[in-house]
């Protein structure tokens, strides 16, 4: 330390005052470089931490619901084809105009896309269709809209 203030004493004023100004400059830009970003990045993750807390909250107030809904049936309840029952039940539970596209997937399963649907009326739609008609759900794909409570969803169903 002793030789750089030997060498920062050795300077002409000028040169001094340079240096000075110059690392102060210098520390304020790796600063903005630093601490504005990470700001910013924890603002951000507020906001998201805020808006799962406010999903697990609405998800609990409905659980209770979902759980009341009654026993799973363990056999289909009627005779139709599943591309009927899947339509038919989700235009009765107000998803008709969310159902996007229906199409073949697996042995005795359906693939389902929905836009833009309520997902509380998704979610008992489902439970529906397990308890009163004994398909399960194989797989899903649910994607949050702009819109709160809406949601994009892609779920595949089998009736075996």
């Amino acid at each position: 330390m002793g030789a750089v203030t030997r060498w920062f004493e050795g300077l002409a004023p000028r040169e001094r005052r340079f240096i000075v100004i110059g690392g102060c400059a210098a520390l304020v830009i790796v600063l903005l470089m630093v601490i504005l970003p990470l700001q910013r990045g924890a603002a951000a993750l507020e906001q998201r931490v805020a808006a799962k807390r406010a999903d697990l909250a609405w998800m609990q107030g409905i659980a209770p619901a979902l759980a009341g809904a009654g026993p799973v049936a363990d056999t289909p309840t009627s005779q139709e084809s599943l591309v009927v029952i899947v339509d038919r039940t989700a235009r009765e539970a107000q998803l008709g105009e969310a159902l996007a596209r229906s199409e073949p997937a697996g042995q005795g399963g359906q693939r389902v896309q929905l836009n833009g649907a309520r997902f509380d009326i998704l979610i008992a739609w489902l439970a529906r269709l397990r308890q009163q008609h004994g398909i399960r759900v194989v797989a899903t794909t649910i994607e949050r809209t702009e819109q709160p409570g809406l949601v994009n969803a892609t779920v595949e169903l089998n009736a075996q």
